[in-house]
C-alpha cells in the first residue's frame, strides 16, 4: 500500500499542472500517508523521531542557505558577480554558468550553490523561460560539481564521514569523470543554443546597489563557504554552521541599517518573508515519504534484489545511480552502505567511489532527482514535463559519459 500511495502522489507531482493541485500539496499528503500506513503494520514512533532529525537539519540547512542568499540578493550583492560577466552571447553564457557552478558545488554544496547561481541568472537574464536551459545546467553542474569533494555533496559527505572515502582519494578519482558529465552536458546544451540575450549585460550593469551591497555580499559568501570549515572544526551538523553564519549576517545588517527607517526592506525580518516556503514545505514531503519507504526496508529489499540478480558492481552502481533520478540519493545510499560492509570492501574501494559519483550526478537526470533540481524547481516554477523533454536525456548521456570515464579509469588503474 506504501508503494501504491508513492506511486499515485508521484504522478501528481509529475502531472502538476494538468490536475491543477500543487505539487507541495501532493508531497504532503503522500508524506503522511506512507506513514500512516506504514504506522498500522509497524507502529515505531522512535523510527519517525530519527527520521525527523535527518529530515529537519537538511530543511534548517535549506532555509539559512536561502535566507542568506536572499539577503545578498535584496543587497543587490550579485552584481559584484555580474559586472565580471561581459557577454551577452548564449553559448558563453551556458559555459561560464557551467564552469563556474561546478567549482563552487565542489567548494560549497550543490544545493547553496544552485540557489546562488539561480539568483544570479535572475540578475542576467530577465526572461523566465530563456533562464530555464541556463538553470538545467547549473543542476547538472552542481551535481556533478559536488560528487567529486567529500563536502559538495550529501551523498559523498555520508560516506566521507562512515569512513568509506577520504578526502583526498575521492578527489584524486572522481574529478576527470565528473569534468566530463559537465563538459558532455554543455556541449550538448550549447548545440543549437544560438543568438544573445538582448538585455543581459546592460540590465545587470545599470542595477542600482544597496547600502552595504559589497559588504553584505562578501560577508554573505564567505558565510557559506565557512559551512564547511566550521563543520569540520567543530564536527557538528552542516546547519548549525549556516545558521552560525546567518545570525551573523543579520547582526551586521541590523547594525547596517537599523539607524535607517528607510532601509527597513533591507533587513531580515522583512527578508524572511520573501523566502519560498512552498518550495521548502514541497521538499520536506518528499524526502518525509522517502523515509517512510526506507524505514519500511523497501529501498533496502530493492538494494539486495539488485546485488542477487546482477552482481557486477559498476552496473549495480549505475543503476543505483539512474534510480536516484527517482528516489532521492540519501536513502539509496544508506541502504548501499548497509549492503555491503567495510571488512568486504575497505574504505576508497572502487564500490564507495562508483556509488559516491552515481549517486551524485544520477540525480541530474529527473528534476526531482536532486535537492539542486528540487530547488531549481521551487525557484524558477518549472515545469517537470518540460525538463523531462528538453532536459533528461542530455543529463543521462551527461551521465553515462562520465560512469564510462570512472570504469576506464579503474581499468587503466586498477
Amino acid at each position: 500500500m506504501i508503494v501504491v500511495i508513492f506511486i499515485i502522489g508521484y504522478l501528481a507531482i509529475i502531472f502538476e499542472h494538468n490536475i491543477k493541485v500543487n505539487k507541495t500539496a501532493s508531497a504532503l499528503l503522500m508524506a503522511v500517508l506512507t506513514w500512516m500506513f506504514l504506522f498500522f503494520y509497524y507502529p515505531n514512533t522512535q523510527a519517525l523521531g530519527e527520521k525527523l532529525n535527518e529530515i529537519s537539519q537538511i530543511i534548517f540547512f535549506l532555509m539559512g542557505a536561502m535566507a542568506l542568499v536572499e539577503v545578498i540578493d535584496v543587497h543587490k550583492g550579485f552584481t559584484v558577480i555580474t559586472n565580471l560577466i561581459r557577454t551577452n552571447s548564449k553559448k558563453k553564457m551556458l559555459w561560464i554558468m557551467g564552469v563556474i557552478t561546478f567549482f563552487l558545488s565542489a567548494v560549497l554544496d550543490n544545493l547553496t550553490t544552485t540557489i546562488v547561481m539561480i539568483s544570479l541568472l535572475r540578475k542576467l537574464v530577465p526572461d523566465q523561460k530563456e533562464r530555464w536551459i541556463l538553470g538545467a545546467m547549473v543542476v547538472i553542474a552542481a551535481n556533478a560539481g559536488g560528487a567529486w569533494t567529500p563536502i559538495g555533496d550529501v551523498t559523498t559527505t555520508m560516506l566521507w564521514i562512515n569512513g568509506n572515502i577520504t578526502s583526498v582519494e575521492v578527489m584524486k578519482v572522481l574529478f576527470v569523470p565528473s569534468i566530463i558529465s559537465l563538459v558532455i552536458a554543455l556541449l550538448l546544451l550549447g548545440w543549437t543554443l544560438k543568438g544573445i540575450y538582448p538585455h543581459a549585460v546592460s540590465r545587470a550593469h545599470e542595477e542600482r546597489v544597496e547600502p552595504g551591497s559589497r559588504l553584505v555580499f562578501y560577508c554573505g559568501l564567505g558565510g557559506l563557504i565557512f559551512v564547511p570549515i566550521f563543520k569540520a572544526l567543530t564536527g557538528l551538523p552542516p546547519f548549525m554552521g549556516m545558521i552560525l553564519s546567518l545570525g551573523a549576517l543579520w547582526m551586521i545588517t541590523d547594525i547596517l541599517h537599523s539607524p535607517h527607517e528607510s532601509r527597513e526592506h533591507l533587513r531580515l525580518p522583512h527578508i524572511l518573508t520573501r523566502i519560498d516556503t512552498s518550495g521548502i514545505l514541497f521538499f520536506f514531503g518528499i524526502l518525509l515519504c522517502i523515509s517512510a519507504l526506507d524505514v519500511a526496508e523497501i529501498l533496502n529489499a530493492l538494494a539486495h534484489f539488485l546485488d542477487r540478480t546482477i552482481g557486477n558492481l559498476s552496473l549495480i552502481a549505475t543503476l543505483i545511480g539512474l534510480i536516484s533520478a527517482i528516489i532521492d540519493n540519501v536513502p539509496l545510499v544508506a541502504a548501499g552502505m548497509g549492503m555491503y560492509d567495510l571488512a568486504t570492501y575497505p574504505p576508497d574501494s572502487y564500490l564507495w567511489q562508483m556509488l559516491a559519483f552515481c549517486a551524485g550526478t544520477g540525480g541530474s537526470i529527473l528534476i526531482i532527482g536532486s535537492a539542486a533540481g528540487v530547488a531549481f524547481m521551487g525557484l524558477e516554477k518549472v515545469n517537470f514535463i518540460w525538463y523531462l523533454r528538453k532536459v533528461s536525456f542530455i543529463a543521462l548521456l551527461s551521465y553515462l559519459a562520465g560512469v564510462a570515464v570512472l570504469i576506464l579509469q579503474k581499468t587503466i588503474f586498477p
